[in-house]
């Protein structure tokens, strides 16, 4: 039997409060007004208070209106038919395809027991040098994207959602611009990847609770295909307005805030969702990138701070390129011995003269006479932004590696680089 109660005692925002009995925490509600019905969770418990976000808002709602408790948390159906199909935070259509509600799923459910987890010990080609050779994205890892506004981070997740060689994507959109929305929808359509993908979107006109339900709605769907033996992708863009709408929900509560006004529990809210990435033993994997934009390009800032305590490093992307004394792979180790002998040193090789350069072009700004090495260096470090830093450079990671070779021969000689005789002999281009 569903429990309806007749009498909201109190409206504030988009929350409002009943007084009830045997509720659950997250369960749904449905509210019917003289405008429609809307859903509802419960986001407070106080003996017999609950209180509830409204979706649709609580714009139109009366003290009168019929609260009807559902019995159960947020549910998605999981099926082979998302795949292709466009939702919005409520995990209703927005491609004007049908509704499911086949093979119902509970959202939020716990991380997976340690004991069915694997090391992670595979790679995700993407075939962005950067991140193939430098940085390795590996199988099962929960990587934030640091980055500010106005940097191209939506365009990098929509290259990286068409070359990952993953078998889906699903794509979580938090506080999106329409626009933004568009660009993904019509570039994975336009490349033939839209058929593999899932699309939650919530956009900035939307509910706010439907921007705290699009993570945990992408990570249920993104379990389900796992447990099919997929390996899945979820991008999620951008945990910053995840976070914000956690504290405006806060605010709405009356909760003591934390940091800079966030609720207290902002890192826990956080691990939730990244400890979702798994690698299982008899199964698929689920691999998280989350684009993460810091305000002001501030680092402490409580999010990217706390998110950098959960996730195994970092990519920064500042300057339209992934820098790279600010990104960091934490598990590339895991990989990067296996892919093809000369990886390692060439990764590391080049990322040393990358640095050399750096300090030539700090003498040559403060005017220093510049020695024949110190020319090496800045012919090297350009030819190195330009070749592999671009994001608009996309080839394969063998072919990426052999144009590092390319690169180091035009500037250095073979005893300059300090590598191996071995790998000079098999490698250095003739």
């Amino acid at each position: 039997m569903f429990k309806v109660y007749t009498n909201i005692i109190e409206i504030a925002g988009d929350v409002i409060t009943v007084e009830a009995e045997g509720i659950g925490y997250n369960e749904i509600a449905k509210v019917t007004t003289k405008r429609g019905i809307s859903l509802a969770q419960v986001i407070r418990l106080d003996g017999k208070r609950v209180s509830l976000q409204v979706f649709a808002g609580s714009k139109g709602i009366s003290t009168g209106d019929e609260v009807r408790f559902l019995g159960h948390p947020m549910r998605i159906a999981c099926t082979e038919s998302l795949l292709g199909r466009i939702f919005n935070g409520s995990a209703e259509p927005l491609d004007k395809g049908p509704s499911l509600s086949d093979n119902l799923t509970d959202l939020g459910g716990p991380p997976v027991n340690p004991i069915k987890r694997i090391i992670p010990n595979k790679m995700i080609r993407t075939g962005i040098p950067m991140i193939d050779v430098f940085n390795s994205l590996v199988v099962s890892q929960k990587l934030p994207i640091f980055s500010i506004a106005g940097e191209p981070y939506n365009e990098l997740l929509a290259r990286i959602a068409i070359q990952a060689e993953v078998d889906i994507m699903i794509l979580g959109g938090m506080g999106l611009k329409y626009d933004d929305y568009l660009f993904f929808r019509d570039n994975l359509e336009e490349h033939g990847a839209l058929t593999r993908s899932v699309f939650f979107i919530h956009t900035a006109s939307d509910p706010i609770v439907e921007c705290l339900l699009v993570p945990d709605i992408s990570l249920a769907v993104a379990e389900h295909f796992a447990l099919e033996g997929k390996r899945v992708l979820v991008l999620l863009t951008d945990m910053t307005n995840f976070s914000d709408a956690l504290k405006e929900i806060s605010i709405t509560m009356e909760h003591v805030p934390s940091n800079r006004g966030y609720p207290g529990d902002l890192y826990s809210q956080l691990a939730a969702r990244y400890e979702k990435a798994v690698d299982f033993d008899t199964a698929g994997s689920i691999t998280i990138l989350a684009v993460t934009t810091m305000p002001g390009d501030d680092v402490t800032h409580p999010v990217p701070d706390n998110t950098g305590y959960i996730t195994e490093g970092q990519f920064y992307l500042k300057g339209a390129v992934i820098e790279p004394f600010g990104s960091l792979s934490r598990l590339k180790q895991q990989v990067n011995g296996k892919t093809r002998d000369d990886h390692r040193t060439i990764m590391n090789t080049m990322i040393q003269l990358f640095a050399n350069y750096r300090e030539a072009v700090e003498k040559q700004a403060m005017g220093f006479q510049m020695s024949n090495w110190d020319k090496k260096l800045l012919k090297y470090g350009k030819l190195f932004e330009k070749q592999m830093m671009s994001l608009e450079i996309n080839i394969p990671l063998e072919k990426a590696l052999d144009l590092g070779w390319e690169i180091l021969s035009e500037c250095f000689t073979p005893v300059e680089t300090g590598i191996m005789k071995s790998l000079v002999e098999k490698y250095w281009p003739r």
